[in-house]
């Protein structure tokens, strides 16, 4: 998976997606205190499928988009029509792999409450957005 995600990193350098999170992009979580807004990426699940004498794998990855805008969506929003199309069926190259597909999943936005070191508690959206990539190995 080190290659997926050195693959994905790769895709996100200078894009539209960087310049609205000011680069904040963290691997499986953001670190405490974290400066709004930023995204956190994960491997949710990673699984087998041997089809047609290939061997490939199906890798749940999920995007998380924070934004701590309260009363207005623009941010997130923005933040995610740049990772749709930055990810949406898209292409990059894996070191000694091959991506068949990323297709995207699901996508959730929620209203969330987060402590905030300073200032107590405070209110920020999150998107949540799955995506289904199947590599071949």
């Amino acid at each position: 998976m080190l290659n997926l995600k050195k693959a994905i990193y790769s895709k996100l350098s200078d894009s539209l997606l960087t310049a609205d999170i000011g680069g904040r992009f963290f691997d499986t979580q953001a670190p405490e205190g974290a400066e709004y807004p930023y995204v956190v990426y994960l491997i949710v699940s990673d699984g087998p499928d041997n089809v047609f004498g290939g061997y490939y794998e199906d890798v749940l990855i999920q995007f998380s988009l924070f934004s701590k805008t309260e009363n207005d969506t623009t941010e997130i929003e923005t933040m995610f029509g740049h990772l749709k199309t930055l990810f949406d069926e898209c292409s990059f190259n894996i070191t000694d792999q091959t991506l068949i597909w990323m297709r995207r999943e699901n996508a959730t936005l929620m209203a969330e409450t987060h402590d905030a070191l300073i200032t107590g508690t405070i209110q920020v959206w999150h998107y949540a957005v799955d995506y289904i990539v199947t590599i071949k190995v």
